[in-house]
């Protein structure tokens, strides 16, 4: 088994879900007292946050950077960056490290493909919706992409950084978002991508009447196949 390399912090309610899903499905999949193997490296999400909203990527791309080569250090085997808006930072983590970054959008269209969708409806922050680092990365793969109008797109943006990353989860939040994707749907989209980790802790599969893509689970379902079976790395 190879050892996975977490950058986490981002914010940290959704990193503990890294970590149990990580281990419950490689529990499930290898049974026994099997768990997995990994390091993580956990930032100060208020620092993040900061240099986000005022548009300091190059600062933000080196604590990523530095984080990622600490886990290379460390002997992780691959690197899986615990968050959706931060991945606008992947290809410089990749060109500074010499193991593999696994992309949350990759995974995350693959297993939307797997389901037969074409058009798909995309809840993220500002950044993940609005900018082509993923949006592009899902229509590489041949995905139709569809995204809130923009007031909509406030409120997603704002319920996830002023309530879900403080671990915040209000009921006439959740029906707020249920009412955005129901616009979505009612714009022709098959199935939503939950493309902000923390959106899953108040959307869950029942609230709506669509596929829904946690891209949480996702992600770490895919962390532990690339873990157990190195090659889909290569």
């Amino acid at each position: 088994m190879r050892t996975i390399g977490l950058i986490g912090g981002m914010s940290w309610e959704s990193s503990i879900e890294y970590y149990r899903i990580i281990n419950e499905v490689t529990k499930a999949r290898l049974g026994g007292l099997h768990s997995a193997k990994s390091v993580m490296v956990s930032v100060d999400f208020a620092e993040i946050e900061t240099l986000q909203h005022k548009g300091r990527w190059q600062e933000a791309g080196q604590l990523m950077v530095a984080a990622a080569q600490s886990l290379e250090r460390a002997g992780a085997n691959f690197v899986v960056l615990c968050t959706n808006t931060m991945h606008k930072l992947a290809n410089e983590i990749q060109a500074h490290i010499q193991i593999p970054f696994l992309h949350i959008a990759d995974a995350t269209a693959q297993r939307v493909q797997s389901q037969g969708l074409h058009s798909i409806g995309l809840l993220g922050t500002r950044f993940t919706m609005e900018e082509d680092f993923y949006r592009g990365r899902l229509s590489s793969h041949g995905l139709a992409v569809v995204i809130p109008n923009e007031a909509e797109r406030e409120i997603v943006h704002k319920v996830i950084y002023d309530e879900l990353c403080l671990g915040i989860v209000k009921s006439d939040s959740r029906q707020r978002y249920v009412d955005i994707i129901q616009n979505l749907l009612k714009a022709g989209v098959e199935g939503v991508i939950l493309g902000c980790t923390e959106i899953e802790l108040l959307i869950k599969a029942g609230d709506v009447d669509c596929p829904l893509f946690a891209t949480t689970r996702i992600h770490a379902e895919a962390a532990v196949d690339a873990a157990i079976q190195g090659d889909l790395l290569a």
